[in-house]
Formats: C-alpha cells, structure tokens, sequence
C-alpha cells in the first residue's frame, strides 16, 4: 500500500510535533515545515498528498500559503487543510472562499484530525482517477465535486438536449449560459471569415466538455459549435459550473488541466497548418479523426464526413481535398464509398512525408 504523504506547516513546536505524531501513528509519512515561506518551499520540491496548514504564522500566514500554492499548476491540486485557534466565521469563510478544503479549530482531537485527513485523501483520490465518460459518469464527476465542499447547490437533473445532423448547438457571438458535455454523437466547433469559409477548430466526441473556454474569458463564443450527426449534450448552467470551480481546487485543476491540453493542440494545429504541404496536412486529418472517434482499435477506421469539413479541417479549398483524397485511394491508404472514408493504411497515413 502506498504511503500517503502529508505536508505539516505549524510555527508553534508543541503543536507540530503532537500533529505530526498523531499522523505517523497512523501511518502518514509526516513532512514538517516550521513556517508559510519554508512550507511554500517544501510543496513544490516534496508534491505532498495532503498538506495541513496553520493560518497564523509570522512571515507568511496560511492563507498566503494556499494563495501562492493555488497559483502552481503543479500544487493547486493538493488537499489542503487550515488549523487555527480561532473559530470566528469569518475567518472560516474567508479560507474556503479561497479554496481550502477543510478546516479544524484547535485544539481537536485524535479522532477528529485523522477524520478529516481520511476524507480529504479519499475524496482527491476520487477526483483525480479518470471518470467514466458517459452520462453517469458526469453525474459521478458531479457529486464528488459536490461533496468535495459540502456545496448544497448544483443542478439536481441536467438539462439534456438531442441535436440532429448539421444542427447548432451555439453560436459565434452569442454569451455562454453554460457548458456542455457530450452524452451521444459527435460535434464540430468552427470559425467562418468575412467570407463564410470554415476553419474546423475542435472536434469532440462522447464523454467531451466543450464550450467552457469562452465562458471562463468571460467573452462571447469565439466558435459556432454543430453536430456532425444525432446527437445529445448535456447543458450544465454557469452558474453550477463556476461554484464547482469555486469551490474545489481539484475540480478547478481538472478543467486547468484541458484548457491547457486544448490550447497546446490549437498551437500544434496551427504550425502544421504554416509549414506543412496538403498532403501531409490531409493526412493528418484523416490521423485526427481517428485518434478522436475510433471506438474499436482492431478494425479499420471509418467515418461519414462531407469533404467541406474536411477542408475546414484542413484549411484549404474542398476541391484540393477531393484531388488528395482521390490521390489517396490510388494510393491504397483509404477506401471511398459516398461521405463514408475508411483508412486502410494508417501507418503510411501517419508516416506521411511533408
């Protein structure tokens, strides 16, 4: 079994050798840090699992503590825990607002720190295992991120909306009232110029949050998301969505997470899109679209797709994707038969030379 490690920041003596005791009692690989400044040290070079943090310190108190922690992508996910000798609510208030996940006034007891140490690890340990992306597997991610904080107000039943072939979902221009997860179907989000040309900037597929970007800027739909075919997506209100991010640090670091993924693919399709030929940009998405909807690995991959999103996709004129795509089947890297493209030689597909 592995041992969890905890991070123990308390300035009074007494107090950080009794804590720690208790917890390597119970058989925690207890770390200590005599202040803020030397915990703040210790998190970033140790990556604890847990980390319990006194509030009143000199130097640097608790709340600077978690402040400067949840500014690291690397430790805003750590459960963290405030102690303090004061039980005003205000003070309360104030730690939670800012993302602790739980609070102990002292002096506590055995049973009582061990409790909350318990819950706290078992809850991020829930939270950061991959949730099933299905309709009850969002109703999962959803009830831990309730219970992560004791947040008494999320949607008790989603919103869910069926979407048929070519239909929007949102609009380039209109405000996000929420955001979306997809339960069934595939969906496209896209950008046209002055001229009505696409340029296909996602693709989701089942079990995708999409639309949040936008939502989190504060900003307009930058995109026009449509279903690609029969689709159903479900509609979690913004104001559900920001007090899960308000409330859980490792809900806040799950989404941290995608916008980082989905923004360092954006920069990699670009720079393919700059310097890479038509060919080989074609190619590479025939390569995206399976990396994104092959459900069975041992078959060869196929998909229903007009040749215009193709060229969105691609960036080019649908007439060049047709003279690739015709290159291709000479070729014998697909197959053709109506919208319906199937990739036989995907390797050579993903060899392909610029």
């Amino acid at each position: 079994m592995n041992t969890k490690k905890i991070l123990l920041i308390e300035d009074n003596p007494e107090m950080r050798e009794n804590t720690a005791e208790i917890l390597e009692l119970a058989n925690y690989d207890v770390v200590t840090a005599t202040n803020g400044k030397e915990g703040v040290k210790m998190a970033h070079s140790l990556n604890p699992d847990l980390i319990i943090c006194d509030i009143m310190m000199p130097e640097l108190d608790g709340y600077g503590v978690l402040h400067l922690l949840s500014k690291e992508e690397e430790t805003s996910n750590i459960p963290f825990i405030f102690l303090t000798a004061k039980a005003e609510k205000n003070d309360y208030r104030k730690g939670m607002t800012m993302g602790a996940d739980d609070y102990l006034t002292k002096p506590y007891d055995d049973v009582e720190l061990l409790s909350a140490v318990e819950v706290r690890l078992k809850k991020s340990e829930r939270l950061k295992a991959e949730f099933n992306r299905t309709g009850e597997g969002l109703d999962q991610f959803i009830q831990e991120a309730r219970s992560v904080d004791a947040l008494n107000k999320l949607t008790q039943e989603k919103k869910v909306k069926s979407f048929r072939k070519k239909e929007t979902v949102y609009t380039e221009g209109s405000y996000p009232t929420g955001i979306f997860f997809l339960l069934e179907g595939k969906v496209k989000a896209y950008r046209a110029n002055e001229y009505g040309k696409e340029f296909i900037t996602d693709l989701y597929k089942k079990g995708d949050f999409f639309g949040y970007v936008d939502l989190l800027q504060g900003t307009p739909y930058q995109d026009t998301a449509v279903a690609l075919e029969e689709s159903e997506v479900a509609v979690i209100p913004k104001e559900d969505f920001f007090t899960l991010l308000q409330g859980s640090r490792e809900v806040s670091g799950k989404f941290i997470k995608m916008l980082s993924n989905e923004i360092k693919e954006r920069e990699e399709r670009l720079l393919q899109l700059a310097y890479n030929s038509v060919r080989k940009r074609v190619a590479e998405a025939l390569i995206m679209l399976a990396t994104r909807y092959q459900a069975d690995k041992t078959k060869p991959f196929s998909m229903a797709i007009t040749r215009e999103d193709i060229a969105s996709l691609v960036g080019t004129a649908t007439e060049t994707v047709i003279r690739t795509l015709s290159d291709f089947k000479e070729e014998a890297l697909v197959e053709m038969k109506g919208s319906l493209i199937t990739i036989i030689n995907y390797d050579k597909l993903l060899r392909m030379r610029n």
